[in-house]
């Protein structure tokens, strides 16, 4: 019999990579970009320092941080095409949910509150089901919690957290949230500190005491570890000024507060609504590492929109006991009402499921269904005779009949687009095309962006920006304000137009 956490991963493995979910993946253009720059990397066997995609940059200095994700997704790429590459990203979230509901379950036994925060928890990150680099992050997170979380009942701790600079090398290869590692790190390290000041027994004391001293020098690994990119400490820098930019962290749309009218938002109020309850309900006194973690991910989740799927995941793990001995609680109160038969069946019930699923150790289903996914994509998305699956950019999304045209017109350059399109466009056209832009904004800076914001929605001076450029053509959305104004000027005029995109260009051109 297959396990629920095997159910969990078969599932949402297929769902993303065949079914409903599998056009979410490339709902975002950056694949694009992380694709052709891979396959770079693999034919010129160089990381780069200088970006190659832009002309209006061209050869400045760039920090390709993601280069290892990069490489490998040329790779799969170059074997199976997007296929491929859509079903490594399916893979990798599927593990990630499968792996949170498993260890919750390890925590907790108790089934019932496991799946209640697993499905919330997995509603709440599809705001973020991208086939992007921080898909990564999300499992290197989730891995990260699992060793640290060990170490807290473990009386020798050293050999589970020298696993954790060696992931740390990896990860500041493969993606930006290599932070979170460190400061999840900082906050075990600083609940065995709380614990070995305040703690009453003496012995308690003492053990913490004795992780603290050992998470500290995990801190400094990993710190070291950082510096084991192509960049050194450079890279720290440059992270440190985009995140610190207020322009960006105002105006980018992932960066932005959650706007909590839409399901995966509401999906996290849902999960903060319970932390609140459990929090209230609760009568024994929680671990300091487990409230910071609340603390941190209550805050981080209300911050800004791309921080709900970790957060999510981290309260999943940290509440479900929490939410068990509530409900074990409840069933056992020395006071009984008409519901404690009821809580009581229930915790009977999700104690002799969870004890009975984690003995379903075989993995049979999973490891077919991946067998079976290899299998469809080494055959160019075929399963004999039906095709199981062609991923490509949605053509109602993403500008294809303009790519088409600007190709087959000989244009490389010149041409003004926006950013959500730049990677679209790289992967299209690269390397006989030079975006003016894309959605690399911690390259491009403050200045430039703001720029490109103002000619985006025709404020005053955007024109002078075109001309500063040599922007001969201007490929926009139908209806937008900039192409209903340059649809008024007899400077300009449409070269080509469908329902996605239109290409305007200078009647007389700047050379």
């Amino acid at each position: 019999m297959p396990s629920v956490p095997d159910i969990v991963f078969t599932v949402l493995f297929f769902t993303l990579a065949f079914g409903s979910l599998a056009p979410r993946l490339l709902g975002d253009g950056d694949t694009g970009w992380h694709v052709v720059n891979g396959e770079r990397i693999l034919a010129t066997r160089s990381i780069p320092h200088t970006d190659p995609f832009s002309y209006t940059m061209s050869g400045q200095p760039w920090f390709a941080w993601e280069w290892l994700y990069d490489a490998a997704v040329g790779a799969l790429h170059q074997r199976a095409g997007m296929n491929g590459v859509v079903l490594v990203s399916a893979f990798l979230i599927a593990l990630t949910f499968a792996l949170l509901f498993r260890w919750t379950l390890a925590r907790t036994g108790h089934l019932l509150s496991a799946a209640l925060l697993l499905v919330l928890s997995l509603m709440a990150s599809s705001i973020h089901f991208l086939a992007r680099p921080h898909i990564v992050s999300w499992l290197l997170l989730l891995v990260f919690w699992k060793v640290l979380d060990d170490t807290t009942h473990a009386r020798h701790p050293w050999s589970r957290l020298l696993l954790l600079p060696v992931l740390m090398v990896l990860w500041v290869n493969l993606h930006g949230g290599f932070l979170l590692g460190i400061v999840l790190t900082g906050i075990y390290l600083v609940g065995e500190a709380w614990q070995a000041r305040f703690s009453g027994a003496r012995e308690e004391r003492a053990q913490s005491k004795a992780r603290a001293r050992w998470l500290g020098g995990t801190c400094l690994l990993l710190l070291f570890a950082t510096l084991a990119n192509p960049y050194g400490w450079s890279l720290w820098v440059h992270i440190y000024r985009y995140l610190s930019n207020r322009y960006f962290m105002d105006h980018i749309q992932e960066f932005l507060s959650p706007n909590f009218h839409g399901a995966a938002e509401k999906s996290f109020a849902a999960i903060l609504l319970i932390c609140v309850a459990a929090l209230a309900l609760h009568r024994r006194t929680i671990a300091p590492s487990r409230l910071l973690i609340i603390l941190f991910c209550a805050y981080s989740g209300l911050y800004a929109a791309r921080n709900i799927p970790f957060a999510a995941m981290l309260l999943t793990v940290t509440l479900a006991p929490i939410l068990t001995e509530i409900l074990a609680g409840a069933s056992r109160t020395a006071t009984p009402s008409p519901a404690t038969p009821f809580f009581a069946r229930l915790d009977r019930f999700s104690e002799h499921m969870g004890s009975m699923d984690f003995r379903l150790r075989g993995h049979a289903l999973p490891c077919m269904a991946v067998a079976l996914a290899i299998w469809v994509g080494a055959h160019q998305g075929h399963l004999g005779a039906r095709q199981l699956m062609a991923a490509e950019f949605n053509p109602a999304k993403f500008p294809a009949g303009a790519a088409r045209y600007l190709a087959s017109t000989g244009i490389r350059q010149q041409v003004f687009s926006p950013d959500y399109w730049g990677g679209f466009l790289i992967y299209t056209l690269y390397p006989d095309f030079r975006v003016y832009m894309d959605d690399r904004h911690d390259f491009f800076g403050e200045p430039f962006v703001k720029d490109y914001v103002k000619v985006r929605d025709v404020d005053p001076g955007w024109q002078d920006i075109l001309d500063r450029w040599r922007v001969n053509y201007v490929l926009i959305k139908p209806g937008s304000a900039l192409a209903n104004t340059l649809e008024e000027m007899p400077e300009w005029r449409a070269g080509y137009h469908d329902s996605v995109g239109v290409v305007f260009a200078r009647v007389h051109p700047i050379p």
